[in-house]
C-alpha cells in the first residue's frame, strides 16, 4: 500500500432537524459533532417523497458572508431573491450562490407531490470577499459534464477536474472539487485529491469502502467519512452499490464568527450584518 493512499479519518451521521418554515432535513456539517470542516460550514441533506416535509419551503430570509451550494437530485425549487433574480432549480441541477455582502432570498418548492431530494452545502468566502456583490453559477443537468473513468463507475462533475472532464463551478478562494460518483456493486475505482484540501464523501445511497489494504473501511448510506491522509484515494461499491458525493476545499484558515444565516470574520461585523439587514441595506 502507498502512502500517497488517502483513509477514513472519522466517520459519522447526520442529526435530524428543520429549518425554513419546518422543511425536514438531515444536518451532517454543522453539528456539535462536526461544526464545520474548513472551509465547509454545514451541510444538509433533504430527501423525502412526503409532501408535508417540504411543501412549507424557505421563505425569505437573508445570507452574507459566504456561498450557498444547492445540488437538486430530486425535485423542483423555484429560487428568488430580492435584487429580482429567479431560477428553477430541477433534478439534477446545481446553484452555486455567493451571498456577499447580503441577499434576501426564498427557496419554494413548485411541486405539491412526488419526491424531493438533494443536498446544500455553505462555503465560507475569505475575510477579503465577504462584501462582495451577490452572484450566483446556476447550471441545468445538460451543462455538468459526465465520465466514465472505470468500469462501473459513472461520476458528475459539478466542480474541479477529473482528468480531462471540467466542472463548470468556478472558485478560485476555495479550489472546490464536487463529484457525484455512483459506483456499481465490486466497482473500484481510485480518485485523484486536491493536495493540501479538507476531502470529505457522503454515501446516500447503498454502502461504499474507502481506502486500501487494512485502512480499508467500509461506510454506509446516510454517514459522512472525513477523509485525508494521501493525493488519491481508493472508493469501492459495497455488494449493493453505492452513490455518493465527494467533495474537497481549500482551507482558509481564517477566524469565523458565524450566527444564524450571517458568516463574517469578527464578532463587529456580525453586529454589523444584523443592523444592515434590519435598515434594509440588503
Amino acid at each position: 500500500m502507498s502512502d500517497d493512499n488517502a483513509r477514513v479519518l472519522r466517520t459519522l451521521r447526520g442529526m435530524p432537524t428543520s429549518d425554513g418554515a419546518g422543511v425536514r432535513l438531515t444536518r451532517v456539517i454543522g453539528t456539535q459533532d462536526l461544526p464545520d470542516l474548513d472551509p465547509f460550514l454545514m451541510l444538509d441533506e433533504f430527501g423525502t417523497d412526503r409532501a408535508e416535509d417540504y411543501l412549507a419551503g424557505f421563505p425569505s430570509h437573508p445570507h452574507r458572508g459566504f456561498e450557498t451550494v444547492t445540488y437538486m437530485l430530486d425535485g423542483r425549487m423555484r429560487h428568488r431573491d430580492n435584487h429580482g433574480n429567479e431560477g428553477l432549480l430541477t433534478s439534477g441541477s446545481v446553484q452555486w450562490m455567493t451571498a456577499g455582502r447580503g441577499v434576501v432570498h426564498s427557496e419554494m418548492p413548485e411541486q405539491e407531490s412526488g419526491r424531493m431530494r438533494g443536498f446544500q452545502l455553505w462555503v465560507n468566502l475569505p475575510a477579503r470577499e465577504k462584501m462582495v456583490a451577490p452572484a450566483y453559477q446556476e447550471f441545468a443537468p445538460d451543462r455538468i459534464p459526465q465520465a466514465t473513468p472505470a468500469e462501473g463507475v459513472t461520476l458528475k462533475v459539478i466542480a474541479g477536474q477529473v482528468g480531462e472532464v471540467t466542472g463548470p463551478i468556478r472558485q478560485p478562494a476555495t479550489e472546490p472539487l464536487y463529484l457525484d460518483i455512483e459506483l456499481a456493486a465490486g466497482a473500484r475505482w481510485s480518485v485523484p485529491l486536491p493536495e493540501g484540501h479538507n476531502v470529505f464523501a457522503y454515501v446516500f445511497e447503498g454502502q461504499a469502502l474507502f481506502g486500501d489494504g487494512a485502512q480499508r473501511q467500509p461506510v454506509a448510506t446516510q454517514t459522512l467519512a472525513v477523509l485525508g491522509g494521501g493525493r488519491q484515494l481508493s472508493v469501492e461499491g459495497g455488494s449493493q452499490g453505492a452513490r455518493l458525493i465527494l467533495v474537497a476545499g481549500k482551507p482558509l484558515r481564517e477566524p469565523v464568527a458565524r450566527y444564524g444565516p450571517f458568516v463574517m470574520s469578527t464578532r463587529e461585523e456580525l453586529m454589523q450584518a444584523f443592523a444592515d439587514y434590519q435598515d434594509g441595506k440588503f
